[in-house]
């Protein structure tokens, strides 16, 4: 005879066979960690330690802080280091494209030339390559192109590379587009290329398939690291000192630092700044990274029942695990 739901003991032990003693149900004991708790008070610590130090120090100026944090150069300053920042990205990421399709392609002379602007790019210094474009209007001041050994072609001028904001761009932007092209590469590659198979077994030409089935997929792989590398640009541009120009972030607050002799209250303001910035790019970065992984995540413990988080999936007439003719 067997027990029925409503004869089930409501004390939570588990059934035993016939003649057997019903056993007990499992006690877990969470385990303790004491270490764990001393390292957290000793970096709590240390924290209150360090803030109410910094806070009695005269050498962090907290009177010039408070008075430069929203001066108006300042403000203006931060409004071309946002500018710097979304220019010299958005021809990252379309170089960056445009090179990883080139790294991609069957043409060896095409591959070798991407490969040969990101050796370049890559093994030098950002700080090297910006002292460099900043030269460049003076090894170049006008470009020829035409048929050699002769007078035909057009010349162009270079005139506007004397431009320290628009030399700053391009050469933020040639640098980056080598990065943004390893991006993109690894991320067209992490499709399986099963979905282009069946994309153009449906019938649907390169473009589309790209579009709608390559680089969606792409994207959840893409969006992170472009994440990072927006962020790192954001920080990069205090190297535009290099070409030179003084009028992004950093360089004002050096400037105004350098005639109130308070350099330490003036990097805290900048500082601010950047962290405000940056703030703001990690929480877009995060909304984004929820929106292409959508579907692909169902291993979180929020998100579906078990079934979902094993993949198993009902079918109807057909025994599970659990019952005496399927499999135990």
């Amino acid at each position: 005879m067997t027990l029925g739901n409503q004869d089930r003991p409501a004390t939570g032990a588990t059934p035993s066979p016939a003649g057997a003693p019903p056993s007990e149900p499992i006690k877990a004991i969470k385990l303790k960690h004491p270490w764990r708790i001393v390292f957290a008070v000793v970096l709590i610590l240390l924290v209150v330690w360090f803030v109410i130090d910094a806070s009695q120090r005269e050498a962090y100026g907290w009177q010039y802080v408070g008075k430069y944090i929203f001066d108006k150069r300042i403000s203006a300053a931060a409004l071309v280091t946002l500018q710097l920042t979304i220019y010299s990205m958005i021809i990252g990421v379309v170089l960056g494209l445009i090179l990883a399709v080139m790294r991609l392609s069957p043409n060896p002379v095409v591959k070798s030339i991407a490969w040969l602007y990101l050796w370049i790019f890559r093994g030098t210094p950002v700080y090297v390559q910006l002292v460099f474009w900043g030269l460049f209007s003076l090894i170049y001041p006008k470009l020829f192109l035409g048929v050699p050994w002769t007078d035909w072609g057009v010349t162009f001028d270079l005139g506007f590379m004397q431009n320290a904001f628009i030399i700053a761009v391009i050469g933020l932007a040639l640098n980056e587009a080598a990065y943004m092209a390893e991006i993109v590469r690894a991320g067209l590659l992490s499709v399986d290329s099963g979905q282009e198979e069946a994309a153009t077994a449906l019938g649907m030409g390169w473009g589309r398939t790209m579009t709608r089935i390559v680089i969606p997929q792409a994207m959840r792989v893409i969006i992170p690291p472009t994440g990072n590398e927006v962020i790192s640009m954001l920080k990069t541009t205090s190297l535009v000192a290099a070409i030179p120009l003084t009028t992004d972030l950093y360089g004002v607050a050096r400037d105004i630092s350098a005639v109130t002799y308070t350099p330490v209250p003036l990097l805290i303001v900048a500082s601010c700044w950047y962290l405000l910035f940056t703030s703001i790019l990690m929480v877009g970065q995060y909304f984004l990274e929820r929106r292409f992984s959508r579907g692909v995540n169902a291993r979180r413990p929020d998100r579906g029942d078990g079934a979902a988080l094993t993949g198993a999936v009902p079918v109807a007439g057909v025994p599970d695990g659990n019952d005496l003719g399927g499999k135990g």
